[in-house]
């Protein structure tokens, strides 16, 4: 980890509030374009000579989808349609899988602790079937899933096997995990396996013989009990049904205890347990703080974020056993292109380099292949131990008061709210030598995504890149949170804060799909070439006139809070030739539906972009999503090939190329992203027969929706 910085004064003095009046990097905020008119016009003069008829408009979809586009974008991203549940704030829609052999999409409904199915072969009109019930169900181990158990995580096989995590009712009990054939009639399930402590993130390797489960084990609230953190791998049968308990083997941490076989490497965070609550010392201590959180696969290796440790584990599935940790280092928010604003109150957008190391901390994982090497990719979110019996958070400016050690003296002058003092960092580091104050402050979260070589060497960051686009795309409603509109809301704590995570090929490209959990929308990045990244574009469902948690109606106001992200590569699209990316919005309680358009303005094309999309080209490359979104079902298509170590550093520095070829053997990853066994083909749109007033009457309303959906009018402060 880093712990120096340059003269703190001197940085303020010459970047700090620096207002952001520039367009970022060219960016666009779309208006309608010459094609979308020419579209529309096209639309109501058929729709003239057909007669009265009007297209239902979904709810969800708010009337001016907030879009901002690089020049040129390679691609457009346009919300389609939303099932709404109507519970605000209550997780009703967090974690997403699509099946593709159903068309059905399977959604994590926490706040009625329920599995939602819904019918998706239309995505701008999805139908709810049944739910998955998991109360009730007898586990291979005897036991029996309580009435207060509750669904953290979905994923689906490519032949519909389905496996919900289950958490316990008292969240330090041992969980389950509930399986289902999600191309049944009524979801009824086939059976359970018991797992580690707060089952939070399932996922199947990409040919579907094994399950893999991040138990969490996040402390009781008063530190009473604090479980272990592990990772569970299942050999799952080739049929349509559940394991034995025999089959449940436990990958755990016990090697990097002090004395164990492995070494804990410097910067992996071991702090804030049941010791530092002063509730006991545990046997241990390593295994009770590490917290796994989210996995992606990568060969015969999976890959696992340990978010509060600013850490990642790695799994030899063979074994089943943790054999390696990953320390991921800080981010230097005094260097150039890692701007950040760290205030909520300090008038406006300020964008500046400030003394403050960010702790990475990823949410979401996933990884991709580029000429041959495997790459990991993390939403670096940021988290923090903050409970009753242990919290780390606290102002800046707080520091020194309440038993909290003060700055030192360097640090002092920058302790007002407009500059360092209203934002929240962590309490567990930086203190000086003689441990009397603190001389670096730790901030959690990178705000940013980034791509990581195997052995832990970070290849790219996006730096300021998210605050800045969304500076120009939101100037009224920068840094807002997600249950009430506001202006920098969330400056003071981890800004957009980057959670959900998809990876997908759309034509000849890969892309990033980034979710902001608190100022919303997703933003896509290329990633194509690691060491060239680009930014594409950003597009947002909401509507920051509707302020809910102030009174505004929840139907309103369009998506809230993006958690769970699902990208369906075009050749297993309900709309064929057409890649789609489906988002469980938390706080809204809506699952929303974007449909994937090559753009006429991307590389050798027309500016003004595609008017309806139509020319894709389809998405026949396999997608790579291996392990992008917590729901895991898009994990299949990574072509994780040669994975190689690259011996870099674990502090972040850039020299993980090369490291194809190395002997873990990875797979290939072909067929296996979602696809129908049986041959399904992603559902061609029914013939109807019609004659040709109808077929005029069809064209005229899909016309009006494509028109609809592009265009988008410029946002001005």
């Amino acid at each position: 980890m880093s712990s120096g910085h340059p003269d703190p004064l001197a940085s303020a003095r010459s970047s700090v509030m620096h207002t952001l009046h520039r367009s970022y990097k060219g960016a666009l905020v779309t208006r309608p374009r010459p094609s979308h008119v020419r579209a529309a016009t096209a639309a109501t003069a058929g729709l003239a000579l057909a007669g009265a008829f009007a297209l239902p408009a979904s709810a969800g979809i708010v009337d001016e989808p907030i879009s901002h586009s690089a020049p040129g974008a390679a691609l457009e991203l346009a919300p389609i349609g939303t099932y709404e549940t109507g519970i605000f704030d209550e997780g009703a829609s967090e974690i997403v899988g699509y099946d593709a052999g159903s068309q059905r999409l399977i959604v994590i409904n926490a706040a009625q602790a329920l599995v939602e199915v819904l019918d998706v072969s239309d995505p701008a009109a999805p139908v709810k079937l049944f739910d998955v019930p998991t109360a009730g169900v007898g586990s291979a181990d005897e036991s029996t899933v309580p009435g207060d158990a509750v669904a953290n995580s979905v994923d689906v096989r490519a032949d519909g096997l389905g496996a919900i995590a289950v958490e316990a009712g008292d969240k330090v009990g041992n969980g389950w995990v509930v399986f289902f054939d999600a191309r049944s009639e009524d979801g009824a399930p086939i059976g359970a396996v018991r797992v580690g402590a707060l089952p939070d993130m399932v996922t199947f390797t990409p040919d579907g013989s094994q399950l893999l489960v991040a138990n969490e084990g996040e402390p009781a609230e008063d530190y009473s009990v604090d479980p272990e953190g592990s990772v569970a791998v299942i050999d799952v049968p080739d049929a349509l049904d559940a394991p034995a308990q025999g089959d449940v083997a436990i990958a755990d941490f016990h090697a990097f205890e002090e004395g164990g076989s492995l070494e804990l490497p410097e910067g992996v965070r071991i702090y804030g347990g049941r010791e530092d609550a002063g509730t006991g010392i545990p046997e241990f201590p390593v295994s009770e703080n590490l917290e796994p959180e989210y996995i992606t696969v990568v060969g015969d290796r999976a890959f696992v974020t340990l978010q509060e440790a600013n850490a990642l584990a790695e799994v030899d599935l063979a074994g089943a056993e943790v054999t390696a940790i990953h320390a991921l280092g800080t981010k230097d928010w005094s260097q150039p292109g890692n701007e950040l604003d760290p205030s909520d109150e300090d008038g406006g957008i300020n964008l500046g380099n400030w003394p403050v190391q960010g702790l990475y901390q990823p949410d979401a994982i996933g990884s991709y292949v580029a000429n041959g090497v495997p790459y990991l990719v993390t939403a670096n979110e940021g988290d923090t131990r903050d409970w009753e019996g242990y919290s780390e958070v606290a102002r800046v400016k707080d520091l020194g008061e309440d038993g909290l050690l003060p700055v030192c003296e360097d640090l002092a002058d920058l302790t007002a709210d407009e500059a360092l003092g209203r934002l929240n960092i962590t309490t567990a580091d930086g203190l000086s030598g003689d441990g009397t104050c603190y001389e670096t402050l730790y901030a959690n979260g990178g705000r940013s995504f980034s791509i990581w070589s195997t052995a832990g060497g970070q290849i790219f960051d996006s730096g300021a890149q998210f605050e800045e686009l969304t500076a120009e795309a939101l100037p009224e409603f920068f840094n807002s949170n997600h249950s009430e509109s506001n202006l920098e809301g969330r400056s003071d704590d981890k800004g957009p804060e980057p959670e959900g995570l998809a990876i997908g090929t759309v034509g000849d490209s890969t892309y990033a799909f980034v979710g902001f959990e608190r100022v919303g929308g997703v933003v896509v990045f290329d990633i194509t070439a690691p060491d060239a990244v680009e930014f594409v574009t950003y597009v947002n469902n909401r509507d920051f006139a509707v302020s809910v948690e102030d009174g505004g109606a929840l139907a309103d106001a369009g998506d809230l809070g993006p958690e769970g992200l699902e990208f369906i590569p075009a050749d297993v699209s309900p709309i064929e030739g057409t890649a789609l990316l489906a988002i469980g919005n938390e706080v809204s309680g809506s699952t929303t539906f974007y449909r994937i358009d090559e753009a006429d303005g991307g590389p050798g094309g027309d500016e003004d972009g595609a008017e309806d999309g139509s020319d894709d080209g389809g998405d026949d490359s396999g997608s790579d999503e291996s392990g992008s979104d917590e729901s895991g079902s898009d994990e299949s298509g990574s072509g994780e090939s040669g994975s190689g170590e690259s011996g870099a550093d674990e502090n972040g520095t850039d020299d993980g190329a090369a490291e194809s070829g190395d002997d873990h053997g990875a797979d290939d990853g072909a067929g296996d992203d979602g696809a129908d066994e049986s041959g399904a083909d992603g559902g061609e749109l029914p013939d109807t027969g019609a004659g040709a007033a109808t077929l005029m009457l069809t064209a005229g309303a899909l016309l009006l929706a494509g028109a609809a959906g592009y265009a988008v009018r410029r946002r001005t402060a």
